[in-house]
């Protein structure tokens, strides 16, 4: 499901529980008023008028409990969504800015964003106007300036970057190293 239709969708339920929040509200008020014209016909409270009362009053509760988990999911959302906003615009630098130390040229610098976004050489090729085997040919460019040996290191550079902190000068020190127990 892509970012689009998930923000939509969320939208939707909010848009939804929202609605539901105010139905709720208005039946209340009815089912408040009901009871305060019950109360002044008859001019006191019976066991039934208190059983409508304390009903209404969980109704009242409950309305104003989901309007505030409500209000807490819409400031989470609002949240994420800029720690989302404030990532892609990192992660769009931190990759302008190791394909320039790599020495990439504009053409081979967007074969490589199409790469890690995990475009097959085809897709790529198509999105470029160019030909497969211009696209495998600044592929090997890129594998050697970056010095890796293929599209799993190349995404591996940007993906260790996340989780561990800025990138090495060097892409050869982000490579996957061999372990002890895999020399065996």
């Amino acid at each position: 499901m892509t970012t689009a239709r998930r923000r939509s969708s969320l939208w939707s339920q909010e848009i939804g529980l929202a609605a539901l929040i105010i139905v709720q509200a208005g039946c209340a008020f009815v089912f408040l008023m009901d009871v305060f014209g019950d109360i002044q016909d008859t001019g006191h409270f019976s066991l039934n008028i208190n059983i409508e009362l304390f009903a209404n009053l969980g109704l009242v509760a409950a309305i104003v409990v989901e309007a505030r988990v409500l209000w807490t999911l819409l400031r989470r959302q609002a949240i994420a969504d800029r720690a989302i906003s404030a990532a892609r615009g990192a992660m769009a630098q931190l990759m302008s800015d190791q394909f320039a130390a790599w020495g990439l040229t504009a053409a081979e610098a967007d074969v490589a964003s199409f790469t890690i976004k995990g475009f097959s050489i085809a897709e790529t090729a198509g999105l470029r106007g160019a030909s497969d085997a211009t696209v495998k040919s600044q592929l090997n460019a890129i594998y050697r300036k970056a010095g890796v040996a293929g599209r799993a290191q190349l995404v591996s550079v940007f993906v260790e970057e996340l989780f561990s902190g800025p990138l090495h000068s060097d892409a050869q020190t982000q490579q996957v190293r061999k372990t002890p127990s895999q020399t065996m």
